[in-house]
C-alpha cells in the first residue's frame, strides 16, 4: 500500500507539471502570436520577392526605408495604446494635429526663420495644449471621445489648411533636418561601419539582456508567477538575433538612423511607464473596471486626462519628425495616421474593451503593418488592395480579441 501511494502521487505530481508546462507553453504562444506571425510575414515576403525576382526584403537599403516609413506609426501608436486602455477609446484626430503642428513648423522655421530649437518647443507645446484641450472635454465634461476627436479631426485639418493657405512649404534647413534625418555612422575603412553598428546592437542586447533577468528575479523574491526560463530565454535569443540582424544590415547601408534612437528612447519611456510605475497601472486598472479603480481612490478623470493630452504631445513629435523625413509641410500631411495608429494597437493585442494592451505589443503591430506596407509594395500589389488586405487583418485581430474576451468571461 504504501508503495502504491507513493506510485500514485509520483503520477500525479507528473501530470500536473505536464499540466503546468502545456499551459504556460499555450500562454507562451498567446504573448507572442503577433511576433511570431510578424516573422512569418517577413519570411514569407522574403520567399515571393525573390522568388519574382525583385531584389531582397531583407536588402540593407529596405530595411533603412522601413524604419523611416513606419516612424510616425510607432510614435502614435505608442500614444494611442495610452488612450486605449483607459476604455477602448480612440483618437481620431491625430492625423489632423500632425498637419497642424507640421504648418506651424513649416511656417516658424521656414516662413519666420525662427530659431529651430525655440520652434521646436512651441511645436511641443501647441501639441500638447491640442491635447489638454480634448482631454478636459473628454475627461472631465464626459463627453464621448468619438465625438471630441471627430471634431478635432475636422477642426485642426482646416487650421492647418488656414494656415497653410493650401500651399506645401519646403524646403526646411538642413540643421532641422539632420536631427530627424540622419545616421550614427563611421565612415572610414572596409567594415568599419557594419562593426560599429553591431557594437550598438550588443549595447542594446546587452540592456535588454539585464532588464529581463532584473525584472525576472524581481517577481521571483515577490513570488509572483513567472514564465518558465527557458520560455524567457528563447524570447531573449530571438529578439538579440533580430537587433543583430537590423544592426548587420543597417550597417550595409548608412548605419543606425537617428529616428531609430529617438524611438527607443519612446518606447522605453512607455514601456516603463505603463508596466513600472502607480500611475501607469492606473491606465490598465480604468480600463478594466472605472468605477471599480474610482472607488479605490484612482482619480480616473485625471487619468484619462493625461492620456488624451499625452497623446497630442507625441502627434507634435510625429509631426517634427514627418515634416523632417519629407522635407516639406503639406496640407495633405497626417492623412489616415490615425488610422495606422489604431490598427497598430490592436494588431498588437490592445483589447477594444480597454484595459489589455502593452507597448511592444502596439510596436510590433506597428512594424507589421509597416511590413504589409512594404511587402505589397515591393511585389507591386496595387494600394487599393492593400488597404483591403490591412482591414482584414484588423477585423480579423479586433476578432480574435472578442472571441478571447468571451471564452475568458465564460471560464
Amino acid at each position: 500500500m504504501p508503495n502504491l501511494k507513493k506510485k500514485l502521487s509520483r503520477d500525479g505530481a507528473s501530470e500536473s507539471a505536464s499540466i503546468e508546462s502545456q499551459a504556460a507553453g499555450k500562454g507562451f504562444l498567446k504573448q507572442n502570436t503577433m511576433l511570431i506571425a510578424l516573422v512569418l510575414a517577413m519570411l514569407l515576403f522574403q520567399i515571393l520577392i525573390v522568388s519574382q525576382g525583385r531584389g531582397s526584403f531583407f536588402a540593407p537599403t529596405n530595411i533603412t526605408n522601413l524604419i523611416a516609413q513606419n516612424s510616425y506609426v510607432v510614435i502614435l501608436a505608442t500614444g494611442m495604446l495610452l488612450c486605449i486602455l483607459t476604455g477602448g477609446n480612440i483618437d481620431l484626430s491625430v492625423g489632423s494635429i500632425v498637419a497642424l503642428v507640421g504648418a506651424m513648423a513649416g511656417t516658424l522655421i521656414v516662413n519666420l526663420n525662427v530659431n529651430i530649437y525655440l520652434s521646436i518647443l512651441i511645436c511641443l507645446i501647441l501639441g500638447i495644449a491640442i491635447g489638454a484641450w480634448q482631454g478636459f472635454w473628454i475627461a472631465y465634461m464626459r463627453i464621448p471621445a468619438f465625438i471630441v476627436t471627430l471634431a478635432g479631426m475636422l477642426t485642426f485639418r482646416g487650421l492647418a489648411l488656414i494656415l497653410l493657405n493650401g500651399l506645401t512649404i519646403s524646403p526646411f534647413p538642413k540643421e532641422y533636418v539632420q536631427y530627424f534625418n540622419s545616421y550614427f555612422n563611421v565612415n572610414s575603412g572596409s567594415g568599419i561601419p557594419v562593426a560599429f553598428s553591431l557594437t550598438i546592437g550588443a549595447i542594446a542586447c546587452c540592456v535588454l539582456i539585464a532588464v529581463q533577468v532584473i525584472s525576472r528575479v524581481k517577481k521571483e523574491r515577490k513570488h509572483y508567477a513567472v514564465e518558465p526560463f527557458v520560455f524567457t530565454l528563447v524570447k531573449i535569443v530571438i529578439i538579440c538575433f533580430v537587433i543583430m540582424a537590423a544592426c548587420w544590415l543597417l550597417g550595409h547601408d548608412k548605419g543606425i538612423p537617428v529616428i531609430l534612437i529617438t524611438l527607443g528612447v519612446i518606447v522605453a519611456v512607455y514601456q516603463y511607464y505603463t508596466s513600472r510605475t502607480v500611475s501607469g497601472r492606473h491606465l490598465y486598472a480604468m480600463g478594466g473596471n472605472e468605477k471599480a479603480a474610482k472607488f479605490s481612490g484612482i482619480d480616473t478623470n485625471k487619468v484619462m486626462f493625461f492620456a488624451y493630452t499625452n497623446m497630442g504631445f507625441l502627434s507634435a513629435v510625429a509631426a517634427l519628425v514627418c515634416v523632417a523625413r519629407f522635407n516639406s509641410a503639406a496640407p495633405s500631411a497626417g492623412n489616415s495616421y490615425e488610422l495606422d495608429a489604431i490598427a497598430a494597437c490592436f494588431i498588437g493585442g490592445a483589447s477594444a474593451y480597454g484595459g489589455v494592451g502593452t507597448i511592444s505589443g502596439a510596436v510590433i503591430g506597428a512594424i507589421f503593418m509597416g511590413v504589409l506596407n512594404n511587402g505589397m509594395s515591393i511585389l507591386g500589389i496595387d494600394a487599393n488592395w492593400q488597404r483591403a488586405v490591412k482591414g482584414i487583418v484588423l477585423l480579423g485581430a479586433v476578432i480574435a480579441d472578442v472571441i478571447s474576451q468571451k471564452r475568458s468571461r465564460s471560464s
